[in-house]
């Protein structure tokens, strides 16, 4: 499954045939609800400032392994989270 906002590149006719060859089913984002996709906006915005700008990646392999890698070894374990921070402040 891929969810999108609902911008005209990912409703495209060419773009869902990709997807649909692919066996991957589209999910869009409510219309006119920008809030639906924050969270995922948020996690983009955080992997492109802290692994991906500023970086060459030698092959699509490598940008798979850096990306995996800072998702499960560091984003999902590691990385301090605004309700992290939020939940320490309590105790």
């Amino acid at each position: 499954m891929l969810h999108t906002d609902r911008g005209v590149e990912y409703r495209g006719h060419v773009y869902q045939a990709v997807l649909k060859r692919s066996g991957i089913t589209h999910s869009l984002s409510r219309a006119g609800k920008c809030t639906d996709n924050a969270h995922m906006e948020s996690f983009f915005h955080s992997m492109k400032v802290e692994v991906i700008r500023g970086n060459v990646f030698k092959s699509d392999k490598e940008l798979r392994g850096t990306l995996g890698s800072y998702i499960n070894n560091y984003y999902n374990v590691s990385r301090m989270h605004s309700g992290k921070l939020l939940f320490s402040n309590r105790i």
